[in-house]
C-alpha cells in the first residue's frame, strides 16, 4: 500500500513538474516573441525624424531609441535636441518630480508627514514602494528621499495627503501647478506616476517641470542621493537602505557634473528617464520617454555628450554690438555735476545665448519687445540662429538711471495690445554703424510712442535758468532804481543849495 501511494505521488510529482516545464517553456517562447517585438518597436522609434535636425546649419543630433526626448538648457528654457517634443506619452514615476517640487513649495521638512490607510493600500503591492504601513509617519524631508531615491508610490500618496488633504486635490494642484509652468501638453491624475489612461505628459512639458525642479538645491541633493538610510524612530520603526536606480546616479555609468535626475517605468509607458547635468556653465535638461533598458541610459549620455560638445554659451553683453549702450545717446545720462556720464539703460550681464560651436554672434537676428510687465526691465532682445529661439536678454533700467528718470507708461485708448509688440531689426545691406544707428532710431521710435520720458537734470537746469534770469531782471531793476533816487536825491540836494544861496543873496542886500 505504501508503495502504490509512494507511486501515485512520484506520478503526481513527475505530472507537475512536467506542466511546469511546459508552462516555463510556454512563456519563454512567449517572452522571446514580446522582447524580439520591443526590439522590433525600438529598432522602429530609432528612424523617427529628429525636428531640431531640420534647422540650417544644426549639428546633427544622434539616433536616439525613444519615442520623444528633449535636451533643454535649465535656465534658458533653449532647447538643443528635439525630437516629439509635444507628444503625449505616460511618464511614469517621472510624475515625481513634479511631486516633490509641491512638497517642497508648499511644506516644511521637518514636518511630519503620517500614512493613511488609502496612501498605504491604494497601489498595487507589486509596485514600487518601501514598506510603510498604515499610522506610520517620517519627516517631509525622509519623505522627499522615499519618493525620489526608493521611488515609493505610497510616499507619493502620503504627501499628497499632506500637502492638500486629498490625493485628489492634490492632483489639481499638479495640473494647475504645471500650467503655471507653461505645460500644455500635460494631465496628472495621481501622485506616483502609476498607469492612467488620463495621466500623461510631453517631453518638452516635464522638460519645463524638471527646471523648476533643479532650480532648488535641496531637491537636486537629494534626487543626487545613491543610497538613504532610513534609521528607525518613534513613529517608524524599522531600519534600512533604498538605493537609487538611476544609473548616473548610482555610479553604474560614471558622468561629470550630474546633478540628479529620476527614473520611471511601467508596461504601458516602458522606461522613462529625466537627468540633469552641468559642465562648461553649461546646466542641460535630458528627457527620454518609451525606452527599453538599458538605452534610456546609454541615450541619455549619447545626447548630454552631444549638447556639452556640440554647443557655447555667448554672453549677450560682451558681444552686442546692434544695440551697444555706450555708443547710443537715449541709453545715456549727460554728464551730471561731477562730470561723470553714466548708462540709464544696460543689458543684463548674466543673459546668454547658446549657439552652435561654428555660430558667431553676428548671426543671430533679434527681435525686441518692450511690453513686459517685469519689474525695472524696459525691454527684452531675442535671438533666433536660422529661425530657432537661442537666448534672450533683458534691457534693464540701472539704479544710476532711477535718481536720474521717472518712466510713465501711456496706452492710447482703443490700441491694439500687441500693435507693434515685436520690431525686428532689418541686417541685409547695412553696415555695422548704419545697424546701430537704425536701432538706436528704432528704439527712440517705440519709446516715444509709448514711454513719456522726464530728464530731471534738464529741468532743474531749466528752473536754474529761469531763476537766474529772475535774479539778474530784479538786480538790473534794483540798480535803476538806485539810480534814479540818486538823481532825485541829488537834485533835492542842489534845490536845497540854490535855495540857501539865494536866502544869503537877500541878507548881503541890506546894511546892519
Amino acid at each position: 500500500m505504501y508503495f502504490i501511494n509512494r507511486k501515485k505521488f512520484s506520478a503526481r510529482f513527475l505530472l507537475t513538474i512536467f506542466l511546469i516545464v511546459f508552462l516555463f517553456h510556454s512563456y519563454s517562447i512567449t517572452a522571446c516573441a514580446t522582447l524580439e517585438e520591443l526590439t522590433e518597436e525600438s529598432e522602429a522609434r530609432k528612424l523617427l525624424p529628429i525636428q531640431s535636425d531640420e534647422i540650417e546649419n544644426w549639428p546633427a543630433g544622434p539616433q536616439t531609441t525613444a519615442q520623444a526626448a528633449i535636451l533643454m538648457d535649465a535656465n534658458t528654457g533653449i532647447i538643443l535636441y528635439a525630437k516629439n517634443i509635444h507628444e503625449k506619452l505616460y511618464p511614469a514615476s517621472t510624475t515625481k518630480i513634479l511631486t516633490s517640487l509641491l512638497a517642497m513649495e508648499n511644506g516644511n521638512l521637518d514636518d511630519m508627514v503620517p500614512f493613511s490607510h488609502e496612501a498605504v493600500f491604494s497601489v498595487p503591492l507589486g509596485g514600487s514602494n518601501m514598506g510603510m504601513d498604515e499610522g506610520e509617519s517620517i519627516t517631509l524631508e525622509e519623505a522627499l528621499y522615499g519618493i525620489l531615491v526608493a521611488s515609493a508610490n505610497e510616499v507619493s500618496n502620503a504627501v499628497a495627503e499632506y500637502v492638500s488633504g486629498t490625493m485628489s486635490d492634490f492632483a489639481d494642484l499638479m495640473n494647475a501647478r504645471a500650467a503655471e509652468l507653461g505645460c500644455t501638453d500635460s494631465h496628472f491624475v495621481n501622485a506616483n506616476g502609476l498607469f492612467d489612461e488620463d495621466h500623461y505628459t510631453s517631453a518638452y512639458d516635464l522638460a519645463l517641470i524638471s527646471s523648476a525642479f533643479f532650480q532648488n538645491e535641496i531637491l537636486c541633493k537629494i534626487s543626487n542621493t545613491a543610497r538613504y538610510h532610513f534609521e528607525p524612530s518613534e513613529t517608524q520603526p524599522d531600519d534600512f537602505y533604498k538605493n537609487n536606480k538611476h544609473q548616473l546616479i548610482n555610479g553604474e555609468i560614471s558622468y561629470e557634473g550630474i546633478l540628479g535626475g529620476k527614473t520611471g517605468y511601467t508596461d504601458e509607458s516602458r522606461q522613462t528617464l529625466v537627468t540633469c547635468a552641468e559642465q562648461n556653465g553649461m546646466k542641460l535638461i535630458c528627457v527620454v520617454f518609451k525606452e527599453e533598458s538599458p538605452n534610456q541610459f546609454t541615450d541619455t549620455v549619447e545626447l548630454l555628450n552631444y549638447g556639452f560638445q556640440n554647443f557655447q554659451i555667448l554672453n549677450v553683453s560682451e558681444n552686442e554690438e546692434k544695440f551697444n549702450i555706450e555708443n547710443v545717446n537715449f541709453f545715456q545720462a549727460d554728464n551730471d555735476i561731477f562730470g561723470n556720464s553714466k548708462p540709464v539703460l544696460s543689458i543684463d550681464t548674466d543673459s546668454y545665448v547658446i549657439v552652435p560651436n561654428m555660430a558667431n554672434f553676428s548671426d543671430l537676428k533679434s527681435s525686441i519687445d518692450y511690453h513686459i510687465e517685469e519689474e525695472n526691465h524696459v525691454a527684452r532682445i531675442d535671438y533666433t540662429y536660422n529661425n530657432a529661439y537661442v537666448g534672450s536678454a533683458y534691457v534693464n533700467l540701472s539704479e544710476y538711471a532711477e535718481s536720474i528718470y521717472q518712466f510713465e507708461i501711456i496706452k492710447a485708448s482703443g490700441e491694439s495690445e500687441d500693435n507693434n509688440k515685436n520690431i525686428t531689426t532689418e541686417e541685409t545691406g547695412k553696415s555695422e554703424s548704419e545697424k546701430s544707428t537704425a536701432s538706436a532710431s528704432t528704439l527712440q521710435a517705440e519709446k516715444s510712442d509709448d514711454i513719456i520720458f522726464i530728464n530731471v537734470k534738464t529741468v532743474l537746469i531749466g528752473l536754474l535758468i529761469f531763476a537766474a534770469f529772475f535774479i539778474c531782471f530784479f538786480i538790473i531793476r534794483a540798480l535803476i532804481i538806485n539810480s534814479n533816487n540818486s538823481k532825485r536825491r541829488k537834485n533835492r540836494v542842489d534845490r536845497k543849495k540854490h535855495r540857501r544861496e539865494r536866502i544869503r543873496s537877500n541878507f548881503d542886500d541890506f546894511d546892519f
